[in-house]
């Protein structure tokens, strides 16, 4: 019977959908995007059989002092939490999914907390990024355990032709302050990238009186982030490329520390939370015939989370925590082309290793991974089979599969649709924290389906998705408990629209992800999100306005639960180019200075403005 209704809402989309587009047609032709996260194998976005979004650099751009967080938050069936200051402890949330169940990758090499399973986004500066990529949906087969929700795929800064210079700096409210320069460049066989960037504020106190720890103090932030990147191009067949990016931090937060050997209180102690996040990528590209290429990849990362508490009064020290993990990864990808038709074989290792002060049973994982892809492409349809093979040196080796179709039902509507699985093993935190873990925890597995509708022509694009992922096993986060079944079902729809200099962009998420037999919701999940951003050039002038509308949500309030309420958020913008070179941009966020939450003890900023002036050369 759910089955039948699951189709038949898609069956009522579909119709929807293909009635409306065309009306919203345009004769305008761009350039396809490629995007490189869907397979693995760059591809234009025309072609992708996945559910993927791409946040470009002209976005990040106008996002100004913004956390990638902030930005993430426009993104199609994503959603955030926040608990603190501006770039304070954060989480996203992929089609109902919890933030250890996504993947990050910088530049393709993974990162993250082997303790919490989850990253730190709130430690990647946008103005060392060149393009994001959000692929939604259970990648598993693709990309290995814990790609339940999606991957979240960032690209730092790239070389160009020539040689292109670039700096900026910003003030805003609540003491921002941001400065940045890169320098890029492509001269003969040689390319090269390297930037720098600060950014740092007073801060502002967004903790709820009368929540557990609550200090009426300000909590700032000091961010500074490095990146380079050289490649050789040695001949037309091989080349090599090496890339390193560091973020080094400092945020306040309100705690006490634990053990609390001066009997300190969130409003007697000083603790400040100092993240860092290292990576180092070599890679070697290889084109050995016309039809088969191979990359080697090898990486190194380390997610640093170091707390440290000091008495306020007279600055004594008491105490400090660390849970740090390196990471170690390699990768070998081979792809054949055939006529119409792609086979990827991939081989990966991956070791964890974790340093803390506090004392886990396991404190090293190691997964082995093989997989093969075989995409088949035809004039009217197209399709996708992976398989992959993992041995996790805990919980032994596991299968993970996908199969995903398209159908041109003619030059405008495509079908899509794919059914894949998904595993995850518990965290060292779910299962060894002091007081918190449970060893008896057992791997989470899923089953994901999802069917859309898609139209595109000229410069308008539309999608309808609506998909369901059955999550046995699933552990709630906050309470660590192993649930028999959560069941992450919604729909997602979305439009991209231009009509020469004005641009608007649609997208409405309805999403339920229910925990089985309870019925609880997933916490931290509005049901639904409708997202607006109108853009608009005239001249030298560009104005844009991003509209986010949410319903309530519902967060952990021990012994229960508590709901949070939903709320409306509008952002505006504006930039002038000055000259060739000179420009100058301003944003607005949360004009109206509404005050909500997105995690249950916290509020947000309220009301801020941000000024800057950028220089491209």
């Amino acid at each position: 019977m759910k089955s039948r209704v699951f189709s038949a809402r898609l069956t009522v989309l579909s119709l929807s959908c293909a009635a409306a587009f065309p009306a919203l047609a345009q004769s305008t032709n761009t350039l396809p995007e490629t995007v490189v996260t869907a397979t693995r194998v760059a591809q234009p976005l025309t072609d992708v059989l996945a559910d993927v979004s791409i946040i470009d650099r002209v976005q990040l751009e106008q996002a100004g002092m913004q956390s990638l967080i902030d930005v993430l938050a426009n993104v199609p069936g994503a959603q955030v939490s926040s608990s603190g200051s501006y770039r304070s402890s954060a989480g996203v949330f992929l089609r109902g999914a919890t933030s250890s169940q996504t993947i990050l990758l910088i530049n393709g090499v993974r990162v993250g907390s082997a303790t919490t399973g989850g990253y730190s986004l709130e430690n990647l500066p946008l103005d060392r990024i060149e393009r994001v990529e959000v692929l939604r949906g259970a990648a598993a087969a693709l990309y290995g355990p814990d790609a339940v929700g999606g991957v979240i795929q960032v690209f730092t800064r790239e070389r160009q032709e020539g040689v292109q210079r670039s700096a900026s700096v910003g003030v805003g409210s609540d003491g921002q302050r941001k400065l940045g320069a890169s320098l890029l460049g492509q001269t003969g066989a040689w390319g090269y990238s390297l930037g720098a960037s600060h950014e740092k504020a007073k801060g502002l106190n967004v903790k709820n009186p009368g929540a557990f720890g609550f200090n009426a103090d300000v909590d700032g932030f000091d961010y500074t982030s490095l990146d380079a990147s050289l490649r050789h191009q040695i001949n037309r067949y091989h080349a090599v490329s090496a890339q390193v990016l560091l973020s080094d931090g400092e945020y306040d937060f309100d705690s006490a520390p634990f053990p609390n050997p001066l009997g300190l209180n969130a409003t007697t102690a000083r603790a400040v939370a100092q993240p860092k996040l290292e990576q180092q990528v070599l890679k070697w590209s290889a084109q050995w015939t016309d039809d088969w290429s191979s990359v080697m990849t090898a990486g190194r990362s380390k997610d640093v989370s170091v707390s440290r508490y000091w008495r306020l009064s007279d600055g004594a020290p008491a105490g400090d925590s660390r849970f740090n993990t390196t990471r170690s990864q390699w990768v070998w990808q081979n792809d054949i082309r055939f006529a119409r038709g792609l086979v990827s074989l991939v081989a990966e290792q991956r070791e964890d290793e974790v340093d803390s002060s506090t004392a886990y049973t396991v404190s090293q994982r190691k997964v082995h991974g093989l997989a093969a892809s075989y995409a088949l492409k035809r004039d009217a349809w197209d399709a996708l089979a992976t398989v992959r093979r993992d041995r996790n040196s805990q919980f032994g080796s596991f299968t993970n599969w996908a199969l995903s179709g398209g159908y041109k039902l003619n030059e405008q509507f495509r079908l899509l649709g794919s059914v894949g699985t998904t595993f995850q093993a518990p965290s060292f935190n779910q299962l060894y924290f002091p007081g918190f873990g449970n060893p008896s925890l057992t791997p989470q597995k899923g089953k994901a389906q999802e069917f859309g509708l898609r139209y595109q022509q000229g410069s308008t694009r539309a999608s309808a998705v609506i998909y369901q992922n059955k999550v046995e096993g699933f552990i709630t986060p906050a309470t660590n408990v192993q649930s028999h079944l959560a069941v992450l079902k919604g729909v997602t729809l979305s439009l991209d629209q231009s009509w020469g200099p004005t641009a608007l962009s649609v997208s409405y998420d309805h999403a339920d992800p229910r925990l089985k037999p309870s019925h609880d919701r997933v916490t931290r999940v509005a049901r639904n999100v409708l997202r607006t951003q109108a853009s608009h050039r005239h001249g030298a002038w560009k104005s844009y306005a991003e509209v986010r509308l949410s319903s309530n949500r519902e967060d952990t309030q021990f012994p229960g639960r508590v709901t949070l309420p939903g709320y409306g958020l509008l952002n505006v913008g504006t930039s002038y180019k000055l000259s060739k070179d000179l420009s100058v941009q301003a944003r607005l966020n949360n004009l109206t200075d509404k005050t909500y939450s997105l995690a249950h003890g916290f509020t947000t900023p309220g009301r801020n403005l941000f000024v800057s002036l950028h220089w491209n050369d």
